[in-house]
């Protein structure tokens, strides 16, 4: 499925035309769309085509269509500290973005057939928490993935507010879907495909992850974070004054001379003649100084500054010590 979008050139372009097509409708779900990079859970040498609205799928690593996560991540209207189920979570791509839309309290759980493709999924999560600088400007429901059948859940387990179904789900299973959501909450699935198989054949109940409970010291990292996520924005707030625009400074528009051209009557005939303007010795002047001008309008075309992600410079400016700085951090790379 996909195809729908014409190809980007990068991450920023391929959610451009998920826009303009209006898959992406939603100003949360484009943030976390622009936060998190496809091309990072691609394998390196398929990358050049991570930002075609296209699946992809190697061994038993898949994502689907970017059309086709972007519909799901609209119609789960996602708010922060919800509860979310992803019912073949695969590579974790979209449980990274739908954690950045949670927040730090809500519950990010995803189960997955195969083992592998499991442990890839915790490697690029754990990449996109150590290296990426969208994960600053965030407050993040870390995913929690389990090995296991979907349609094998255990009955005693929790309930969700938000359910997907990646996997093909028969008709028959649909009443066992619902049962994995809270009343009011919202399920998306695809109905009547083969359903999916164990790896052993036999039937093992999967167990999901426990609602965890912030610890004390991780509640502070929170706070703490967000204070000075706060402390950032008034600066900046300070420095743009009311954060009006200046006011344009006047210039006054140069009014462009035209030639004068003379119709002169002797007697009967009719002569067609210019009469020399003063003017017009300047004219040649005009116009070029009109073309500098307008070549001052348009700046030159410079690759743009790489963004500067304020919370990090903040925190590593601190009179703290460096464990607690990186703490604050999340252990993340220079």
């Amino acid at each position: 499925m996909g195809g729908a979008v014409s190809a980007g050139e990068d991450n920023d372009e391929l959610i451009d035309n998920l826009k303009e097509a209006q898959y992406i409708r939603t100003e949360l779900v484009e943030q976390a769309f622009r936060a998190v990079d496809r091309a990072d859970y691609y394998l390196e040498e398929f990358k050049e085509n991570a930002y075609k609205d296209l699946a992809w799928k190697h061994g038993n690593i898949h994502l689907s269509a970017p059309c086709i996560y972007s519909e799901v991540m609209e119609a789960l209207d996602l708010q922060p500290g919800l509860s979310f189920l992803n019912l073949g979570s695969g590579t974790g791509y979209l449980s990274s973005m739908v954690g950045l839309i949670l927040g730090p309290f809500g519950v990010n759980h995803g189960v997955e057939l195969h083992s592998d493709v499991i442990e890839y999924a915790k490697q690029k999560l754990d990449f996109f928490i150590r290296t990426s600088d969208s994960f600053d400007k965030f407050d993040f429901c870390e995913p929690s993935f389990v090995t296991g059948n979907c349609l094998e859940i255990s009955p005693d387990c929790s309930q969700y507010d938000r359910v997907y179904c990646g996997a093909g789900v028969q008709k028959e299973h649909e009443e066992y879907m619902k049962n994995l959501l809270k009343v009011g909450g919202i399920l998306v699935m695809p109905l009547e495909e083969k359903p999916c198989h164990s790896e052993s054949g036999k039937s093992r109940l999967v167990q999901l992850p426990p609602v965890a409970v912030r610890s004390l010291q991780d509640l502070a990292r929170i706070a703490i974070r967000g204070t000075i996520k706060k402390v950032i924005h008034q600066e900046t707030v300070n420095k743009s004054g009311n954060g009006l625009k200046n006011t344009p400074r006047f210039k006054r528009r140069r009014v462009r001379r035209r030639r004068m051209e003379t119709i002169v009557f002797l007697d009967k005939e009719v002569f067609a003649s210019r009469i020399s303007n003063p003017s017009d010795d300047n004219s040649c002047e005009d116009l070029e100084e009109e073309r500098r001008e307008e070549e001052e309008k348009t700046p030159p075309e410079t690759k743009p500054d790489p963004p500067v992600n304020f919370l990090r410079q903040k925190v590593l400016s601190l009179p703290l010590p460096d464990p607690l700085k990186y703490y604050l951090l999340y252990y993340r790379e220079k």
